[in-house]
């Protein structure tokens, strides 16, 4: 037999550790826990996210799930239907829709939404595109070019 032979039986226990039980048991007086304080005491942690009396991080963070987007893109928005009113073969852009009185002020980029029907063949420079208007767009007969 060696030393590194004598191990535990299979299925057998340490005892547990009684803490504060005299100096005989190994875990007397302050048990382990040091002298004084907070962590020191009976029923003594504090719950998660205890941060000591700050603020905790749960309560300095929003409650709702979205967080605003710091730097936006606003953009000036236009309905393909918007675009229907306009003559065939026609150039459309943001100083072109300005001048036709569809847009009344530049709030941005010009962005073209895919809301209504088309059927006017068009030239459209924007900023931006939605799916469905660049395909109502290229369906009518027109492009979109991406300035």
């Amino acid at each position: 037999m060696r030393l590194e032979d004598a191990v535990p039986q299979p299925g057998s226990t340490k005892r547990k550790r009684r803490i504060g039980r005299g100096i005989s048991a190994g875990q007397g007086a302050s048990g382990g826990f040091g002298m004084r304080g907070q962590k020191s005491r009976s029923g003594r942690p504090t719950r998660p996210g205890f941060e000591g009396g700050q603020t905790p991080l749960y309560r300095r963070l929003p409650k709702l799930k979205y967080f605003t987007v710091i730097n936006r893109k606003y953009f000036t928005v236009v309905n393909v239907s918007d675009l229907a009113e306009l003559d065939a073969n026609s150039e459309v852009s943001l100083s072109s829709l300005m001048d036709a009185g569809i847009v009344t002020q530049d709030d941005g980029p010009l962005k073209i939404l895919g809301d209504g029907e088309l059927s006017v063949k068009l030239t459209v420079k924007a900023a931006a595109f939605t799916e469905g208007a660049k395909s109502k767009i290229e369906a009518a007969g027109g492009t979109c070019e991406i300035v």
